[in-house]
């Protein structure tokens, strides 16, 4: 069975994005069909950034509030399974100054990945599971930086410092989804995860930083165990890569832990040539 989905995960500074780009290269050199999306993209067909949920009352409330914009939500949202879906962030890359900061705000609190664990996984999972039925029937491969892993690690250990088991198990059901893909992860691994870590943030906006620092120790394994600062979110970071290699022992998929600890970018070409070669 053909390949139609290959999964690029590891932690913040990694390499995720250089293996990701790499792994489209080989494939698109080699005349192989493939669509890459990174971390953020807005367009992603599986999961959903930048999306926010509303149930069929809030969403009328919310053209209420909106004046000269109720329109465009209109013509926007997408309702599925009597949920109401506004991809606020496309919205407001478009419009600009038009959407107002004060409705961004309140509308950002309704994010899918702002919602309680539970529901979270139920949007997330049926929109994977569209997302298969859809390219199951596509000659090409879908690349996917992070959105397997992270995004439910966050959402679970991070974010609301839910059991080990309960990410787990979230994620077996994103693997049970996207199942007739026949898909390969890639997991890219760092043995210094404070060097590691340290690099990504001198390559990176302070306002990435400061976020980051405060979404990983503000809440969720962080608040629990009473973390802080730069030092605090390393070990956030330690516990969820401990987490993630859990979750890879638990996975039944083709899976490739590639050490990218020295980032030597050749070697990690020449490496990821011979996993696609298989």
């Amino acid at each position: 069975m053909k390949t139609k989905l290959i999964l690029v995960e590891g932690l913040p500074g990694s390499g995720k994005s250089t293996t990701a780009g790499l792994i489209h290269e080989l494939l698109t050199k080699n005349q192989v069909p493939a669509e890459l999306y990174m971390e953020g993209n807005l367009d992603h067909p599986a999961d959903y950034e930048g999306v926010a949920y509303f149930t069929e009352e809030e969403f009328e409330e919310l053209l209420k509030k909106s004046g000269s914009l109720s329109k465009v939500f209109q013509d926007r949202v997408t309702v599925k399974r009597g949920r109401h879906l506004l991809p606020y962030m496309k919205i407001k890359n478009e419009l600009g100054s038009s959407f107002p900061d004060e409705l961004l705000a309140a509308i950002s609190k309704k994010d899918v990945y702002e919602l309680p664990m539970e529901e979270n996984i139920a949007v997330i999972s049926e929109s994977w599971e569209e997302f298969a039925t859809q390219a199951a029937a596509e000659e090409k491969v879908y690349i996917f930086e992070c959105c397997f892993i992270q995004n439910p690690v966050t959402v679970g250990m991070v974010k609301y410092g839910a059991s080990d088991e309960a990410t787990i198990q979230y994620i077996k059901k994103l693997a049970e989804a996207v199942e007739s893909l026949n898909p390969l992860l890639v997991y890219v691994k760092q043995e210094d995860i404070e060097k590691s870590f340290r690099k990504a943030v001198t390559e990176r906006p302070d306002e990435w930083f400061n976020g980051f620092v405060h979404y990983y120790t503000s809440q969720g394994y962080g608040l629990v165990n009473g973390l802080s600062e730069l030092e605090g979110t390393i070990d956030v970071l330690k516990a969820r890569q401990e987490l993630e290699y859990s979750i890879l022992k638990n996975l039944q998929l083709t899976t490739y832990i590639l050490n990218n600890t020295q980032f030597d970018f050749e070697k990690h070409r020449v490496n990821l040539k011979e996993i696609l070669e298989e």
